[in-house]
């Protein structure tokens, strides 16, 4: 099976910026164009896109959606999410040239619901974001950008997402996210013990080519690369070489 290299931009007030394990207060700022940066991973052999709307993540509206579309227009597979909430916000992001959609806070707290969307448009034009965060030993599933707590835990959403037709997961340790500590090598390969018909996206702390290795060797399915390619760690080129 092909192993996924996707470059990340994530957008807040339309531009491109990275915030430390999901704090809205600790962001940086990389560039003020979104599409530049788009092409350039494009440029490089990229063939999919994650985008992050992250004010719409905590506003539950398309707030980026112009930017977005933007992007999807020039050419790349596009994956976006943030502020997904209705059958109508899918729609727009199929509408403005996205293919697949990120579905985090509902498929947490609406997993029937989510579960009908996956009936409805495919397993392939949806990835469930169950982005999580370890407490006391528990795979939690924060929701709302991070910030809301909720009473499921990862091991129970992912077996059943996986029964009920779901093919793509993009799980991060919130943990890492934005840290540049290295992917949580042990949860990607609980994921592939306990989900393994599932195509799972490693995403959170990725700061070498190592990183990207054993991601593969842990049972991912592919990786999302973020900071470390906007601060030039490597390239996108180097990323689907190794």
């Amino acid at each position: 099976m092909t192993f996924a290299v996707i470059p990340a931009i994530d957008l807040r007030g339309g531009r491109v910026v990275r915030l430390k394990q999901g704090d809205y207060a600790q962001q940086t700022t990389y560039s003020d164009d979104p599409r530049a940066v788009a092409q350039r991973y494009a440029e490089a052999g990229a063939r999919w896109l994650h985008l992050v709307d992250l004010d719409g993540a905590r506003s539950g509206s398309l707030d980026n959606l112009a930017v977005i579309e933007a992007i999807a227009r020039d050419g790349m597979q596009v994956q976006a999410g943030g502020g997904v909430r209705e059958e109508a916000d899918l729609q727009r992001l199929f509408d403005a040239g996205v293919a697949r959609v990120v579905v985090g806070s509902v498929a947490i707290r609406d997993p029937e619901r989510v579960a009908g969307w996956l009936g409805k448009l495919g397993a392939e034009r949806l990835t469930l974001a169950l982005d999580t965060r370890n407490a006391e030993g528990r795979w939690t599933l924060p929701s709302a950008g991070w910030i809301k707590a909720e009473t499921r835990t990862l091991d129970e959403l992912a077996p059943w997402y996986a029964a009920h037709g779901a093919r793509h997961l993009l799980c991060t340790d919130i943990e890492r996210d934005g840290m540049l500590a290295g992917f949580n090598l042990g949860l990607y390969r609980h994921l592939a013990g306990i989900v393994p018909q599932l195509a799972v996206q490693a995403s959170g702390g990725v700061r070498s080519l190592d990183d990207i290795v054993a991601a593969r060797e842990a049972g991912a399915r592919g990786v999302i690369l973020g900071r470390a390619l906007l601060e030039g760690r490597f390239t996108v080129a180097e990323a689907l070489a190794c």
